[in-house]
């Protein structure tokens, strides 16, 4: 008796998408048609007390003082994640990390390479630590009299791999700009007689007078409802 076996299609079922994984993906790749977004400010190492600072023999060390002008400096994102371009704003050279781990200054046509892009890291403790994109696992450190260490030996964990953003001294002072309020056009219809607002006449103390209540909108966002508008049933409009 022969036997006759039937095959029923399934769906296949498809996984999710990992979109962990597609962040992480596009996170290694710069990115060069959006924005850039760019900022100011120094870097305070937590070892050395002092600010990394770009110098004009190329050099890279954290002895700046506050307000210095070799430690302003001016960071460029590089892609949606967190990878960072820095740039010493007066010489122009962006901090970089060579094959043994070394910090050095290299000028703009280096900066698409990935020595010169590192990856912002916020820790608990609130500093900030940054992994070169190129060598995953060496940061940007710094020994307690200002020189950089070799990034091999460096973790996330170590204090010398902690820096915290700062403004320069009187920046504040020097680029705040007068608060401008800006006028919102706010369309004024005229009054009406209270009879066609209402429909109805409220007597008032005078004869010739009618009060009602209506609400008011401002410009900047205030509502303020209900006040008493005086209109004068002679002339048809409010006061």
């Amino acid at each position: 008796m022969p036997y006759h076996v039937s095959i029923v299609p399934q769906n296949s079922v498809q996984s999710p998408p990992n979109f962990k994984q597609h962040v992480t993906e596009q996170s290694r790749l710069s990115d060069r048609m959006s924005r850039r977004l760019t900022r100011t400010y120094q870097l305070y190492s937590r070892t050395s007390g002092k600010h990394v600072q770009v110098l004009a023999n190329k050099r890279v060390n954290a002895n700046g003082d506050d307000g210095a002008v070799h430690a302003k400096l001016e960071v460029e994102t590089d892609s949606f994640g967190s990878r960072v371009r820095i740039k010493g704003v007066k010489t122009g050279y962006y901090i970089c990390m060579n094959k043994r781990g070394k910090l050095i200054g290299k000028p703009s046509k280096d900066v698409q390479k990935g020595y010169c892009i590192f990856t912002e890291i916020v820790l608990e403790n609130n500093y900030t630590a940054l992994q070169n994109a190129k060598y995953e696992g060496w940061f940007m450190a710094f020994t307690r009299k200002g020189r950089p260490r070799k990034a091999s030996k460096t973790k996330q964990h170590q204090r010398e791999a902690h820096f915290m953003k700062r403004l320069p001294r009187g920046h504040l002072l020097s680029e705040r700009r007068p608060f401008d309020a800006l006028p919102l056009p706010v369309p004024v219809q005229p009054f009406k007689p209270l009879q066609d607002v209402l429909g109805e006449t409220w007597p008032c103390t005078f004869p010739h007078l009618w009060i009602y209540s209506v609400t008011f909108v401002f410009g900047a966002g205030l509502h303020v409802s209900n006040p008493l508008v005086i209109t004068d049933r002679r002339k048809g409009f409010c006061y």
